[in-house]
């Protein structure tokens, strides 16, 4: 199995129940979260030597962020302890043709307040296989920007394979800051997440016209601006609604396309994090050697699992995700 560091921030999430607004709740459902954590926490539960690197504050906050990654066997050695907060974002659940709706609060946190870089390289990157981050953490700042360039570079310096999650965020800054600082990153990137959406509207694609195999498209259109990317991946989602998803993923390997089968979620029981765990998915067979088709079929399965729980995190084993795939959806395991 592989040895993978990601890094970005942690947060504190503070949800609704479904049907109530913000303004109106008088209870809040508390879960840790963020994008390159839950990835951590997928690795790590399908049998990954995995390391998390951020940096939280030295309060009992912070130790339930310890607490939370280490019950899922995700090992905290380059987790910082520092600054004056844990960053936070309450979330307003969605239901029917309702969407849900994020409100941040995570300026001057301890992660987002780190000036440079404070890992020493050589320790955090030792014997690593796959350094994984994604574009939230150059959104936090103009620090985080360069930080994230420095330490993609010191990570390839090291021999790691880079994954790179482009997950834009519209508001933690704008399509024209994200599209530049993307271009900057993707030319140091092995494997990323990049959909429609990204190749349009951050890397300026031209759209596609026709009937077929759009997404084909874009990942080779895609490659042909950075060579340097050897594997593409992203899902389709029909949103029927808040409550009712359909998924399908879609793999750029080998020159080759590659889709799921169809998965229909619904009723939805948390949405968020259901991103994190198909990347994680991914990755787990890039890891292990699975054939292209293997690898997106797992992923796919591991991001539909996860829409069924509560939390940010992917919280199914390797056998429990292969036990879904080969039963199908809705069956009594006996």
């Amino acid at each position: 199995m592989g040895k993978v560091v990601t890094l970005g921030e942690i947060m504190l999430r503070l949800s609704t129940d479904s049907g109530i607004r913000i303004a109106q709740a008088e209870n809040l459902h508390a879960h840790y979260g963020g994008g390159e954590a839950n990835v951590a926490i997928s690795l790590a539960n399908f049998g990954h030597d995995v390391y998390f690197a951020s940096k939280i504050p030295d309060n009992g906050v912070g130790e339930g962020v310890k607490k939370h990654l280490s019950r899922y066997g995700v090992h905290t050695d380059f987790l910082l302890s520092g600054g004056s907060r844990l960053g936070t974002y309450y979330m307003e659940a969605g239901i029917g043709e309702r969407a849900a709706n994020v409100i941040y609060d995570r300026a001057g946190s301890s992660f987002a307040e780190i000036a440079e870089s404070e890992w020493q390289n050589e320790e955090l990157f030792k014997n690593v296989d796959i350094f994984h981050i994604s574009g939230i953490t150059p959104a936090l700042s103009s620090n985080w920007k360069k930080n994230t360039i420095t330490l993609i570079k010191a990570a390839k310096e090291a021999g790691c394979k880079i994954s790179f999650d482009i997950n834009y965020r519209g508001k933690l800054w704008s399509q024209k800051e994200a599209g530049e600082a993307i271009s900057e990153i993707l030319p140091l990137v092995d494997y990323c997440s990049a959909g429609k959406l990204d190749a349009i509207y951050l890397l300026g694609i031209s759209e596609y016209t026709g009937n077929d195999n759009e997404l084909a498209y874009y990942y080779q259109e895609i490659q042909k601006k950075f060579p340097n990317i050897s594997i593409l991946y992203s899902t389709k989602r029909k949103v029927l609604s808040a409550s009712s998803n359909e998924l399908i993923g879609t793999l750029w390997m080998n020159d080759s396309y590659y889709e799921s089968q169809k998965h229909l979620i619904n009723p939805i029981v948390d949405r968020v994090g259901g991103g994190d765990a198909f990347a994680g998915g991914i990755l787990h067979g890039i890891l292990v050697q699975n054939a292209p088709q293997e690898i997106i079929n797992f992923a796919t399965a591991a991001s539909a699992l996860k829409h069924t729980i509560y939390g940010d995190c992917n919280q199914f084993s390797e056998p429990e995700v292969n036990s879904f795939l080969l039963a199908g959806s809705g069956k009594i395991n006996r």
